[in-house]
């Protein structure tokens, strides 16, 4: 099979999943309660796969809102001591710093978020980059992104996620949802199925 590295397959970026919980739906106002990322490589198959990943639970910025409903929904109690929660900018300042040697190990000019409903992730994490400073830090691209709500509606006919990990004949545990890992990591598998049954036409090096 015919296949690029993966910093000529997607122009230079790394494509990292990314899920986030949070306690309500207003990037600015409410608390972003943990990340998840889950980094993407081509095999020597040429075939898209998951082969790195960190996770972080956040304790609440100062001031942050905590929405009950959508504590209820995800079932995140944020203080709770069993959560071993980190400060927000300490837990997203540890995962940038491992995205951005996954990065460098596979020689791209930087990371692009992967998400389902990928700008409500992006914006929750740009919303936490501007809090603490962390523009520099960051390896995201500040806007771009690739949404499996669009890919999957597009592949696969089914735009939620757990309707569209069926279709594309993924396991998915609705018991398990809502925690930023399990989702990132179903995400992950459902953008490298896609990806994976594309016709991707590899340009011809020497035209």
């Amino acid at each position: 099979m015919n296949s690029l590295p993966i910093h000529e397959r997607f122009r230079g970026f790394l494509p990292v999943v990314i899920d986030v919980e949070t306690a309500g739906f207003e990037a600015t106002t409410d608390a972003l309660l943990e990340v998840a990322a889950v980094v993407l490589d081509i095999d020597a198959q040429g075939q898209l796969r998951p082969v790195a990943s960190c996770h972080s639970h956040l304790l609440p910025f100062a001031g942050a809102r905590l929405v009950p409903e959508a504590l209820a929904f995800n079932g995140i109690d944020p203080y709770n001591p069993l959560r071993q929660a980190e400060e927000e900018a300490a837990g997203l300042r540890r995962i940038f710093e491992a995205l951005r040697k996954e990065q460098k190990a596979r020689h791209c000019k930087r990371c692009i978020l992967v998400g389902h409903n990928a700008h409500f992730d992006l914006s929750f994490i740009n919303a936490a980059i501007h809090r603490h400073g962390l523009k520099n830090q960051s390896p995201l691209h500040p806007f771009s992104v690739f949404d499996t709500v669009t890919l999957a509606g597009m592949a696969l006919g089914q735009t939620v996620l757990a309707r569209a990990c069926l279709a594309a004949g993924i396991a998915f545990d609705g018991q398990h949802a809502h925690s930023a890992l399990y989702d990132a990591e179903r995400t992950a598998e459902l953008f490298c199925h896609i990806v994976n049954h594309c016709h991707y036409h590899v340009p011809d090096q020497e035209a």
